[in-house]
């Protein structure tokens, strides 16, 4: 797709957008069966075809329509409309956009053609299909289509690497990505095997790989940039490539769901490649701490204690509780090798924030004000919303353990979300900036693309302008 600042006499596509009050304005110019037809509420698609052209009226509701919006209507008309679209220059008409809004639009047009397995035979990627608009310069129009193109691009990936089958993301095939990733933006790539782990003393994650036929490969990806003075992005996502509950059984009924269990680390490798293929003026250092959580002869115990990066003991009383561990060492690590502006966690971790919040938001956690503050209200703008829960200190008796500094679930069947996050508060090592986001309900679930649950993208727009615009 290319944008370009032109008009031409005639085009045989064209894309006009109204909210309702628009075309109240608009609708006497055209005849009366059209003008009954269309109304301009929000999602209402009405395909006009004449001799010359065909024209997709499109409408986007309430004239306080929020920018975030004006995305989700385009996502969708993308979606519906990708086998009717001509590879064609197409004129947009709709003069109240603003920037902000015309790249919202761009950004929808693209991530409308996600489908799996994704491939770029939707028009839009065509580099044939050309999207006219004057109201902008061409300068902003090109800033406008690399930034949609590269955040696509991360989305994307997001999106294909949680819908993957088990089977073709097994811990050697997402480490090969992430090596080929790496080599292609430039990234230091680090990779812990199992040997290397003991000798680190990562004893919370190898807890959960200890069952897999697979080697261990805790993984650290970092994104440096050449600006001065430039914040440094702490982010870990949890990275259970499929998830049976070990020895602590799931139930069979939906396990088929659990190769969603990646969702925070595919939001954290879309946001790496949008800031690499952005050239970001930050830096980021990425944890992947890599496995699945299999049954075998070896497979951790409930009973078990083991003993964490930072030296504290844990008492497994549930391994299906295993998310938790891997965060557990992943986030000591970060803190403790590494100098860090703010440091996040994302993580598919409870069923409790789930029952919750089913897929409205996700559950925030934070030990910082402002960046609490900051992450509720970008949430808001990307519609990849949060709710702030607490972190009192009433809660952490409900992980003291008899045998060990802590158990990694409570027996209470309440607030399993934020025991959970209590428990990983244990291993920030004091970060004054730290924030857990249990996006559970969020990344996998009910689209526009596929019949049955799939992944929704969530995350790496939140994170991508959290990151892009923090001060």
């Amino acid at each position: 797709m290319k944008l370009i600042n032109k008009k031409n006499k005639n085009y045989s596509q064209i894309f006009q957008l109204f909210t309702e009050e628009e075309w109240k304005k608009t609708s006497k110019k055209y005849n009366k069966n059209i003008a009954s037809l269309f109304s301009g509420k929000k999602n209402e698609v009405f395909v006009h075809t004449n001799d010359e052209s065909i024209i997709y009226f499109l409408g986007l509701g309430k004239s306080d329509v929020q920018d975030f919006e004006i995305q989700q209507t385009a996502l969708k008309f993308s979606q519906a409309q990708k086998e009717k679209l001509q590879t064609v220059p197409t004129l947009v008409l709709a003069d109240f956009l603003n920037e902000k809004q015309f790249e919202e639009l761009i950004k929808g047009l693209l991530m409308g053609t996600y489908h799996y397995p994704f491939d770029k035979t939707h028009p839009f990627w065509n580099s044939k299909f050309e999207i006219h608009f004057e109201n902008l310069s061409q300068k902003k129009l090109d800033t406008i289509s690399s930034r949609a193109e590269a955040l696509t691009e991360g989305q994307t990936a997001c999106q294909e690497w949680l819908n993957k089958p088990a089977n073709l993301k097994n811990p050697v095939i997402l480490s090969s990505y992430l090596k080929n990733l790496a080599r292609k933006y430039d990234l230091k790539y680090t990779v812990f095997n199992r040997k290397k782990c003991e000798e680190l003393g990562l004893g919370a994650y190898l807890a959960v790989n200890q069952g897999s036929a697979y080697d261990a490969a805790f993984t650290i990806l970092e994104y440096k940039t050449s600006a001065k003075n430039a914040k440094t992005f702490g982010l870990v996502g949890k990275c259970v490539v499929f998830d049976t509950g070990g020895v602590s059984l799931k139930d069979p009924a939906n396990m088929h769901y659990m190769k969603s269990d990646m969702g925070g680390a595919t939001a954290v490798i879309g946001t790496l490649i949008y800031a690499a293929e952005m050239k970001l003026p930050v830096n980021i250092i990425a944890v992947l701490p890599v496995t699945d959580n299999a049954v075998s002869e070896k497979a951790v115990l409930p009973s078990d204690v083991i003993t964490a990066y930072n030296g504290k003991t844990i008492e497994i009383l549930d391994t299906d509780a295993e998310g938790r561990l891997i965060l557990a060492d992943s986030l000591s690590y970060l803190a403790k090798n590494y100098k860090t502006d703010l440091m996040i966690d994302l993580a598919t971790l409870t069923g409790s924030s789930v029952r919750m919040f089913g897929d409205t938001c996700g559950a925030l956690f934070s030990n910082d004000d402002k960046l609490k503050k900051l992450l509720l209200k970008t949430g808001d703008k990307t519609n990849q919303r949060l709710w702030n829960l607490p972190l009192w200190e009433v809660w952490k008796d409900d992980i003291q353990s008899d045998v060990a500094n802590l158990k990694n679930i409570s027996m209470k069947p309440i607030g399993d979300c934020i025991v959970a996050a209590k428990f990983l508060e244990h291993f920030i090592e004091n970060h004054p900036k730290w924030a857990h986001l249990d996006i559970a309900g969020m990344v996998f679930g009910s689209t526009g693309y596929a019949k049955e649950k799939a992944a929704t993208g969530y995350g790496v727009q939140l994170l991508a302008d959290l990151i892009e615009n923090y001060q």
